[in-house]
């Protein structure tokens, strides 16, 4: 039988979580606030040519999936199939019950009733292909989940060669971005099958993060002791590769003539690289506030990161709700260019606190945490429990009366 670790806890995966879910919620502002703008002002521009340097918070959230799930289960004895129930489970409920409630609220918007036998074959299509409200991420954990244990059992076949399989990872990833970029926009894919066709939903294609995550999980006093030693040459680059998206954005738009959907796109060798650097800036940010806890840092500020770390997932789930609001306010405003982007930290923090407030809701009053993947059924035990007592206290009490 394995020995089964205590597992440690990570106070810097937090902040990481914090981060990361914040800069989700500021990719999809900025993208109603671009929609809402008039081409070819400048105001549209700055915000297309930035939006580049946001995209490292999709590749962040599969490496910390990698990191956790191997942090949680490499050490324990290996029994797949409670891993499965209890991840497809914890996943599951979350997944239909917020492309379901979605749904419904963007139908009533879009046409102010609903066509129930249309609108169960939309949800059916949105639960199988996970096309709407960004939840490809939950079924690409899926995948992921259903493969996990073939990504245990190699890392521990080979105890001695995770550096091989890293360097070797990363060279998968990068001539797949670079086939995905170069190759693909002029390839006729109508007649693959859909989980080819549509790479962003296939697991393989985050592949590198996945692993990344988990060799991080096996290696980690090594990882940050790597990172402290290396953590100015990080920054310097990370600031210097976010700068490039810029160049990168206009490069994409004026010499190769991409669309305006490949351009955009995270699928880019150059964003693998801003985002292998990214994230190891992100990871010593978590770093420093994990020592900055044992030195002063104030209850408040670090009760806060915590709380928001633990409806993160949450967060992530209901952001539509919020966005449609700004969608429709933004509709209203009538405003220069300038002025409407002048207003972003506004829609910002209207989408931040709007997400924060609905899971917030469900993690505090049950039964809703179950749809956030935090189920309070401890509560409904303890209450059961309380129950019981409370009776036999009440009952050797009339015993002993009647004694």
């Amino acid at each position: 039988m394995a020995e089964r670790k205590k597992r440690r806890y990570l106070h810097e995966v937090d902040l990481m979580r914090v981060i990361f879910i914040g800069g989700v919620l500021l990719n999809h502002t900025t993208t109603a606030f671009e929609s809402r703008l008039v081409d070819t002002t400048k105001s549209q521009l700055f915000l297309e040519a930035t939006h580049l340097a946001l995209h490292f918070t999709r590749m962040g959230f599969m490496f910390m999936t990698g990191l956790v799930l191997v942090l949680n289960y490499y050490h324990r004895d290996h029994q797949w199939l409670t891993f499965w129930r209890k991840r497809y489970v914890s996943s599951g409920i979350p997944y239909i019950a917020w492309n379901a409630i979605i749904m419904v609220v963007a139908t009533l918007i879009a046409s102010g009733t609903i066509n129930w036998s249309q609108y169960w074959a939309h949800l059916g299509n949105a639960l199988q292909y996970g096309n709407e409200y960004y939840m490809y991420y939950i079924l690409v954990t899926f995948q992921l989940y259903l493969v996990f244990p073939l990504m245990v059992m190699l890392f521990k076949h080979f105890p001695q060669k995770h550096l091989h399989i890293l360097a070797v990872s990363g060279l998968i990833q990068l001539i797949l971005l670079i086939g995905i970029k170069y190759w693909l926009p002029n390839t006729d894919t109508s007649h693959w099958l859909w989980w080819f066709r549509s790479y962003g939903n296939n697991v393989f294609v985050y592949q590198f993060y996945f692993i990344a995550g988990g060799i991080v999980a096996i290696h980690y006093d090594k990882v940050v002791a790597l990172i402290e030693r290396n953590h100015r040459f990080i920054g310097w680059m990370t600031g210097i590769l976010a700068l490039g998206t810029v160049g990168l954005f206009f490069g994409d738009q004026n010499v190769l003539k991409l669309s305006a959907k490949a351009t955009f796109s995270v699928h880019q060798p150059y964003i693998f690289i801003y985002d292998i650097f990214m994230l190891s800036f992100v990871f010593w940010l978590g770093l420093q506030y994990a020592k900055a806890r044992q030195h002063g840092l104030p209850d408040w500020l670090d009760r806060i990161i915590k709380a928001f770390s633990k409806v993160s997932f949450g967060v992530y789930l209901v952001q539509s709700l919020p966005l449609f609001a700004l969608y429709g306010l933004l509709g209203l405003v009538h405003l220069p260019a300038w002025a409407v982007l002048a207003l972003l930290p506004v829609g910002y923090l209207f989408v931040f606190s709007g997400s924060l407030a609905i899971s917030w809701f469900c993690y505090k009053v049950p039964p809703f945490g179950v749809l956030i993947g935090r189920p309070q059924w401890h509560l409904f035990s303890k209450g059961v429990s309380s129950h019981v007592k409370n009776n036999l206290k009440t009952n050797q009490s009339v015993k002993s009366s009647r004694n």
